[in-house]
């Protein structure tokens, strides 16, 4: 483990990735507990509002009540992440610490790519634009299949925001691209069947950062 006085030239950045409702939340937790608990200087965040700007940006694409253009939802998203990384992100690494990020491009080439049907290649490149190519050391992506998604979601008894309360076929979409994602990338991604018990995907999330440590 390393010695939380003297830590490495560069952070961890690892992100939480998979459909509304699939626990990404809890696995957060979770494993900013763990990783404490291991003398790791820890930073917690999300996308969007991750940032002051941010927050701003979060009430518009999830929570405005009128519509929203979906190039114009990529174009906000994108400018969040390029505040995120720039001011909170980049920072925090170069300091040696880890972070543990509840979503990230991955969930907008998912969404507004296959979600809203635009060219999930052009929203990639927009958000690595955005970020001067930035992506983390590894990405969990929780799956879990729309319809029992959607239980857990009224489960809550909250209010949907813009996305969750998408439509089904939109929902199956972004799960079908968030597998491609990590099919296409598995070196990076850790894929985890969301419905097993929090503290089993918690233990296979560590057994996965433990040596990067």
């Amino acid at each position: 483990m390393t010695d939380a006085a003297a830590p490495a030239s560069r952070g961890l950045w690892i992100t939480l990735e998979g459909g509304d409702g699939a626990g990404k939340t809890t696995q957060a937790e979770l494993l900013h507990r763990w990783l404490e608990a291991e003398g790791r200087r820890v930073v917690r965040t999300r996308e969007p509002g991750g940032t002051e700007v941010g927050a701003l940006i979060r009430d518009i694409v999830l929570h405005h009540r009128g519509d929203v253009a979906a190039r114009a939802e990529a174009l906000l998203y994108a400018a969040d992440r390029a505040q995120h990384v720039e001011t909170l992100v980049r920072p925090a690494l170069d300091r040696g610490e880890v972070v543990v990020q509840d979503r990230y491009l991955d969930s907008s080439v998912a969404y507004q790519g296959a979600g809203r049907v635009l060219d999930a290649d052009e929203v990639r490149r927009l958000s690595l634009w955005a970020t001067g190519d930035a992506l983390p050391d590894t990405t969990v992506l929780l799956d879990l299949d729309p319809a029992s998604a959607r239980a857990r979601l009224d489960a809550d008894d909250k209010p949907f925001d813009r996305l969750e309360s998408e439509r089904e076929e939109f929902h199956l979409r972004v799960r079908q691209a968030f597998l491609a994602l990590a099919d296409a990338e598995p070196a990076r991604f850790l894929v985890l069947d969301a419905a097993r018990a929090p503290e089993e995907l918690a233990a296979a999330i560590r057994d996965r950062i433990r040596p990067l440590l």
